[in-house]
């Protein structure tokens, strides 16, 4: 009996399945950077917007 073909068979299965793996880990990890991202952004804008009022109201008390 001669195990090599059914190795040969699950090999290319296997592979297939680890690649496949790591694509979905791969997606899995740039949607989330993607999220980190525009939080980050947000939090930016949150902070600039924060200034800008921070800086009309100091002009308007100084009236």
């Amino acid at each position: 009996m001669d195990t090599l073909p059914t190795r040969s068979f699950s090999s290319p299965y296997l592979y297939h399945d680890l690649v496949n793996d790591r694509i979905r880990t791969l997606h899995r990890e740039a949607e989330h950077q993607r999220v980190v991202n525009r939080l980050l952004r947000l939090k930016r804008a949150r902070r600039n917007v924060q200034r800008a009022n921070d800086r009309l109201r100091t002009l308007i008390l100084s009236m």
